[in-house]
């Protein structure tokens, strides 16, 4: 009898720092776990998938630690905060294309559209709502976080890294309309501002203004008030436009910001000066195409039209052989809501709202 009870008492015991353990663990990644559960992936041919992550994602912590001025940066901040240190994050990336255009249809409601030209990459739809800030969607090249064709977020375990997505946004929209877009300018440069400012990355920018401006004119007041830096050794813009009409591009000339009105932005610099026009062909070629379809409709576009507007513009016109569009989207600002289509299939559409 004594040897049972024995036993019964370890086993209580074990089983009491078990869960111990179990709640400890919990606790340390509610967050994290609440957010894997929410991954999906919604393409059965192609590499598509969409992740909610509700509460703290940490980047109020990132700013308070003085931010990151390189994507290794940010690399190890997701490895300490994210993972608590049991992961190790690699951000990677290379150059991109990219078009946008802005305008408003015939209800006064305005519009934004996007393609994201790039090489096959594994794409994430993510949906946040910190628990201060706006509530969003934004689209992410998941490979920039070390995902591949042989590697993608299934599974808890392979799902930890995807936890790095709301860090490393390419577009988005907020539940104001604000929306915003990175595109990479074909410039032996890169941007890297030295003052007393907190640093941020390019797309660490973007998760800022998507997740604290409502205008164009907040965006703005925002960046000048933190230090850029290029993510992934490029020279990037950023086309930013909000449901009040006003649509601009963010340059970074000699560690300098210029902003200039624009509906359109492709990859070369809009900036008037020494550095206006300089950028890829190709993008020159686009902005026409875009440029003619808002003029020839006097700047009244439906969601149709800026739809066949980024198809006239997308990757299999051959503007870049060997590229393609991995997505194009189109947001309406006013009833926030988006239309995704994947892969140029513009047959199949996926829609998404901020609610």
């Amino acid at each position: 009898m004594k040897k049972k009870k024995f036993f019964s008492i370890v086993f209580a015991v074990i089983l009491a720092v078990l869960v111990v353990f179990i709640i400890v663990i919990f606790s340390m990644f509610r967050n994290e776990l609440n957010a894997i559960k929410t991954i999906k992936k919604i393409s059965d041919d192609k590499n598509l998938y969409t992740m909610e992550y509700n509460g703290d994602y940490g980047f109020e912590a990132f700013l308070e630690a003085g931010g990151a001025s390189s994507d290794n940066e940010v690399a190890k901040f997701l490895s300490r905060y994210i993972s608590k240190g049991y992961y190790t994050y690699d951000i990677k990336g290379t150059k991109n294309g990219c078009s946008t255009i802005a305008a408003v249809n015939s209800e006064g409601k305005f519009m934004f559209g996007r393609n994201f030209d790039w090489i096959d990459c594994t794409s994430m739809i993510v949906k946040t709502k910190p628990e201060k800030g706006y509530a969003s969607i934004s689209t992410v090249n998941l490979d920039f976080l070390g995902y591949n064709k042989d590697y993608q977020p299934s599974g808890i375990i392979n799902s930890f890294l995807a936890l790095g997505a709301p860090f490393v946004p390419l577009d988005g929209m907020n539940e104001m309309g604000l929306c915003i877009a990175d595109l990479i300018i074909e410039d032996a440069g890169e941007t890297h501002q030295n003052t007393e400012k907190i640093d941020l990355t390019t797309t660490t920018a973007i998760r800022l203004i998507l997740d604290n401006a409502a205008t164009v004119e907040e965006a703005i007041n925002l960046l000048e008030q933190y230090d850029m830096h290029s993510s992934n050794g490029a020279m990037h813009h950023l086309a930013i436009a909000d449901s009040y009409g006003n649509s601009v591009v963010v340059e970074y000339i000699d560690n300098e910001m210029y902003v200039t009105p624009t509906q359109f932005v492709t990859n070369f610099f809009l900036t008037d000066g020494k550095n206006y026009g300089f950028g890829s062909e190709s993008s020159k070629i686009r902005f026409n195409i875009l440029s003619d379809i808002y003029n020839q409709n006097n700047g009244v576009l439906e969601e149709d039209d800026i739809k066949s507007a980024l198809i006239s513009v997308c990757q299999s016109k051959s503007f870049d052989p060997g590229w393609i569009s991995q997505w194009s989207i189109v947001f309406n600002q006013s009833d926030k809501k988006i239309k995704f289509y994947h892969y140029e299939d513009y047959n199949k559409e996926y829609v998404f709202s901020i609610d």
